[in-house]
This record gives C-alpha cells, structure tokens and sequence, in this order.
C-alpha cells in the first residue's frame, strides 16, 4: 500500500513538473494579450505575440517552454494535522527527476567535486534527470492537506537579481522608490522582458529570498495590491519593452510578500526580475 502511495506521488510530481515547465496560466496569458491590445510600439506588439504563441504551442506539446529549462524549486505547504515525513521527500526528488527526463530538462548538472562543479572542469551530466532541486521550502497553513508548489527558474533571472539593504527612512515610499530604482536597471539588463517583478521583504537574507519564492508561488496577474501596482507603473517608466525594443510593457506584474520586520533602519530586500516565460510553476496535492 505504502508503495502504491509513494508510486501516485512520484508520478503526480513528474507531471507537476512537465506543467510548470511547459504551461502559461490562464492569468499569465491574459496579461499578453492586455499588453499585446495596449502596447504602441510595433516591434514589442510582436515580440509578445510570439511569446504567448510559444506558450500555447509549448502547452499542446508538453514541450520547454524556453531552451534554459530551468532548476526546480520546491515551496511545500503543510496543514495543521498533516505530515511529510522521509520516505514522501525521497518520492518527490524521484518525481522530480522522472518529470526532468520525460520533459526532458536541459542537461544542466556538473559532476565533480566541489572545485570540479565551481570551475565545470567536471564536465555535464548527460542525464536530465541528474539535475537536483533546490531545497524545499516548507511553510504551514491554516488549511488541511499537503500541497506542492514547482517553480522553474531560469539563470538569466538569476544573475540580474539583487538581495542588498534598503534603509526605509520610516517611509514605505523610499522602499518602492528603491525597489523600483534597482528593478530598472536589472530590467534594462535581462533581455528576456516583459518580465515579472518577484520582491520580498524580511528580516535576513534568508528570509526576504524565502519571501519572494513565496511571492511567485502565489502571485496572481490579475490580482495587484497597490504597492505591487506602484512598483509595476514605477518600472514601466523606462519604457525598456519588451527585448529592450521600447514600449509601455517591460514589466507586466509585480508579486511582493513582506513578512515580519525588526526595529531598525533597515529592509532586507530580495528582487528578480523573473523572464518573459517566468514564474514557470504549478501545484498539485499529496
């Protein structure tokens, strides 16, 4: 019986995985085509247009939906009177690389020591499936059951994004001002816009980069609180557009979670300039 159970999750996940990699949500593809209706500038209408036709074509194939398939991460939430216990991480990494082969992920795994993976001097894993998450993110929830979150993310992201302090000067303003002074330049770099703006705000590191995984696990485009709206209008001013070709489209969403704060001076603040494609993710339940 227990197999059987660790057999649904290991194949639940896989599946989790291909969807996340290869799927526009439905909110996700109406934010195109509100920015493909309003955007004036020809070349950015295009560029927009073949990336929600990408999109749709990816979903119909099971297919990447971007060459840089992308390192899963894994944000797990857990209701008051549920368990995870060993044997059901162990199913999930195993679906994890079932879902890396059967997609297949771009081989993106170094083999080697650790100065052997720093340098690549280790050479690829051939095998898509050798590529590992990163850690789990857990978080407990009001509400019953287990429920995974699979987000691709990309590396492109990664290098323009920041996590630096913010001094807040007791004014949420000087917060999104600063926000949205880093988030320009970091989309003026990407190359791959329009992009979504990932933020969170916490008390370390640790936590504002949890909080902003956290952000892209619930993110809704069609749902914007006004200090996301603020950094969105705030960004778009560079008129970077969409592949840097100019128009009023190079961010089309913010996702923010704040978390907890101290007594000090300072925000710690986490912030990605997630890709055209990104937040790659899907959930499903354990």
């Amino acid at each position: 019986m227990e197999s059987l159970f660790m057999n649904d999750i290991r194949e639940k996940v896989a599946q989790c995985l291909i969807q996340a990699a290869s799927t526009f949500r439905e909110d996700q593809k109406e934010a195109y085509r509100k920015a493909i209706a309003e955007e004036c500038v020809e070349q950015s209408c295009w560029v927009m247009q073949q990336v929600l036709q990408n999109a749709l074509v990816a979903e119909e194939s099971h297919s990447p939906l971007c060459d840089d398939t992308g390192i899963p991460h894994l944000f797990l939430e857990i209701g008051p009177h549920d368990n995870v216990d060993g044997p059901m991480l162990r199913s999930i990494h195993e679906g994890i690389a079932l879902g890396l082969r059967r997609l297949p992920g771009r081989p993106m795994s170094i083999k080697g020591n650790d100065a052997e993976r720093l340098d690549q001097s280790g050479g690829l894993d051939e095998d898509s499936g050798a590529l590992l998450p990163s850690p789990i993110l857990l978080k407990p929830v009001e509400h019953a059951g287990v429920r995974l979150t699979i987000m691709m993310l990309g590396g492109g992201p990664a290098i323009r994004g920041i996590t630096q302090r913010v001094f807040h000067k007791h004014s949420v303003d000087v917060v999104i001002n600063e926000i949205v002074s880093r988030a320009k330049e970091g989309v003026s770099k990407l190359g791959c816009s329009p992009c979504v703006l990932a933020v969170g705000i916490g008390r370390s590191q640790f936590e504002a980069i949890s909080l902003m995984l956290e952000a892209m696990a619930y993110g809704d485009f069609g749902i914007q609180s006004e200090f996301e709206k603020r950094i969105t209008e705030g960004v778009n001013t560079s008129q970077v557009g969409a592949l840097g070709l100019g128009g009023k489209h190079s961010v089309l969403a913010t996702f923010a979670k704040i978390g907890p704060q101290r007594a000090s001076g300072v925000r710690i603040v986490a912030l990605r300039p997630c890709c055209c494609f990104e937040p790659r993710r899907a959930s499903i339940n354990l």
